[in-house]
């Protein structure tokens, strides 16, 4: 299946209000990895969904934490536990887009957390994730501070 940069921009259509500000995929409400453990990536190997009561604010998001374990070493190094690209699809930063990430389509690479939307969108992003990687980083500069709409 094909997936290419005119179905991303239906998915930019569709991504969240950003509570947070446009560098970081949000809720309106600003709840990041749509409540997903940031560090449980790291430490599980997978994701898993945080408690509502274990919190973290973070560059105007709130994350959640499975445990208070996971907590102290997110707010001890945030930025080691952060996903790239603010949570955004990764396969989507490198067509130059901000659409949803899923928490559930993760990857680790080079101990970082990457990102994408969908199924098919993931398949393709793993056909070349070095790639993708060195483009969506040379164009997250120029997109990071709009907003998804802006970028349609």
């Amino acid at each position: 299946m094909i997936f290419g940069v005119a179905a991303l921009a239906s998915f930019a259509a569709a991504s969240p209000t950003l509570a947070a500000g446009p560098q970081i995929n949000a809720t309106i409400t600003g709840l990041a990895l749509r409540g997903y453990d940031p560090v449980a990536y790291f430490t599980d190997g997978k994701p898993v969904l945080g408690d509502f009561s274990i919190t973290a604010q973070y560059e105007g998001a709130t994350y959640r934490f499975a445990s208070e374990e996971h907590k102290a070493l997110f707010v001890k190094e945030p930025t080691k536990y952060l996903p790239q690209f603010g949570g955004f699809c990764a396969y989507g930063a490198a067509a130059g887009y901000k659409v949803d990430g899923d928490p559930n389509l993760w990857k680790i690479v080079d101990n970082k957390l990457y990102l994408n939307i969908a199924p098919p969108v993931a398949a393709r992003w793993n056909q070349d994730v070095t790639g993708y990687i060195k483009t969506a980083n040379e164009k997250w500069s120029a997109i990071k501070d709009k907003a998804p709409s802006d970028l349609q």
